[in-house]
């Protein structure tokens, strides 16, 4: 069961955008523009997942996997128009990701058909990062190369681990032997490298988790992300754990597996950018800091969510209910809302203090010092005391402290939420 969307009000007419969706960045300029597009078909629905997903890919006319890029390009057809009727300039997109569910269970020449949809509508910056997410059993070498040869840049493999019976309370469906084949296959076609995952899961050894991340460090892909295991209400694994089968994580040993991450992924090469993100050198995922930096971006497909200006939007749910929107000559946005002055705060400094670089402290200010994002200026008086606390506690690193950045420390990491709430108090 996928979470409840949130409550918000619908748009005007067939899906005019309200005026806040032009407001300015901070500082005046114009924010870059990303894309995401969501596939909502997987052969399994794994136990834990809470994502808009379907693996019924024969849901109806416009619904149906073999409709989905046709309906898709009515979406992007009619958010262009919207955008057009707002004073929206064009923006060429410079990141793609095509999230899911499994991108991947369509043929890979409509993933192309995708991407070639976003050039139409909004353009492509000749140097975009294009990613698909990908299930290490849904592709084959020559699927991967006409991804390439599209246009694609990146392709993330959901990996989770290189364990057998961790894969098996995960649902996941591939073997661990496929991982490196994969890609292998990605590599020689020229795509980018990402691999996927999830530490906690129940019945995980610390010696089960090492096991997977020596062999990511064997592999050597360019990019891994490192997610903790949440078990959300209403997933099949939910009921497990209320059932007494399964045991619920520990927050204890997901934090030990943290720490695990970061020393094995330092020793073999790569720097955490992010906290759930490493990367070796050159190989951020810049679709992923589009969120984290407050870009404007396009949700397009079943219940993706979207962000330009001040305004948050976001998809209706269900497939066929959003093929029915589309067919009737609406944009398919269940809901809006426009943030407000100090949510748009808040989240500056809860998205901005999880990435390697942090946020300036001045930029905490009220005021013009408010804006120097640089670095430049003071530590604003109140906060004197509060940064002093969180370097002797260890969660914001001193020298960065004394340059005038707030910056995670290892410790700090696995307490963001503990340090957002003490710089916005």
């Amino acid at each position: 069961m996928s979470p409840a969307q949130p409550v918000g009000e619908p748009l005007p007419g067939t899906g005019e955008l309200p005026a806040q969706v032009a407001a300015p960045a901070p500082d005046g300029g114009e924010r870059p523009f990303s894309v995401y597009l969501h596939v909502p078909y997987c052969r399994v629905r794994c136990g834990y997942c809470d994502f808009n997903t379907y693996t019924n890919l024969s849901m109806g006319r416009g619904a149906s996997a073999e409709d989905f890029v046709g309906t898709l390009a009515g979406e992007l057809r009619a958010t262009r128009r919207a955008m057009d009727a707002a004073g929206l300039p064009v923006r060429r997109a410079q990141t793609v990701f095509v999230g899911g569910g499994t991108p991947t269970m369509l043929p890979a020449s409509d993933l192309v058909r995708m991407l070639d949809l976003v050039r139409e509508c909004f353009g492509l910056a000749p140097d975009a990062e294009v990613t698909t997410e990908a299930n290490p059993d849904s592709v084959d070498e020559a699927g991967l190369a006409v991804l390439a040869r599209g246009g694609f840049t990146r392709v993330s493999f959901g990996m989770q681990s290189a364990v057998p019976h961790v894969l098996k309370v995960l649902e996941r469906t591939h073997e661990p032997a496929r991982v490196p084949r994969v890609v292998e296959w990605a590599r020689r076609t020229g795509l980018s490298t990402s691999l996927d995952l999830i530490y906690g899961s129940p019945g995980e050894s610390l010696e089960d988790w090492q096991r997977s991340l020596d062999a990511v460090a064997q592999i050597g892909p360019d990019h891994v992300s490192a997610y903790a295991l949440v078990i959300e209400e209403g997933t099949r694994m939910w009921g497990q754990v209320r059932r007494g089968e399964l045991p619920m994580p520990e927050d204890d040993d997901e934090a030990t597996k943290y720490e695990m991450a970061d020393a094995a992924l330092g020793r073999a090469g790569y720097e955490w950018y992010e906290i759930s993100n490493w990367a070796r050198p050159g190989a951020q995922c810049r679709h992923n800091r589009a969120y984290w930096l407050d870009w404007d971006w396009w949700g397009a497909g079943p219940g993706a969510h979207s962000h330009l200006g001040d305004v948050r939007l976001w998809n209706t749910k269900h497939p066929v209910a959003w093929a029915g929107q589309i067919a009737a000559g609406r944009l398919p946005v269940a809901g809006h809302e426009v943030i407000d002055a100090g949510s748009r705060e808040l989240e500056r400094i809860m998205l901005g203090i999880r990435l390697r670089e942090g946020i300036a402290l001045a930029s905490l200010a009220d005021g013009p010092s408010a804006n120097s994002a640089d670095g430049a200026g003071a530590t604003p008086p109140h906060l004197v005391p509060v940064v002093a606390g969180l370097v002797a506690d260890g969660l914001l690193d001193a020298g960065a402290a004394m340059r005038g950045r707030a910056v995670l420390t290892l410790r700090g990491r696995l307490m963001a939420d503990t340090v957002t709430r003490a710089l916005t108090q």
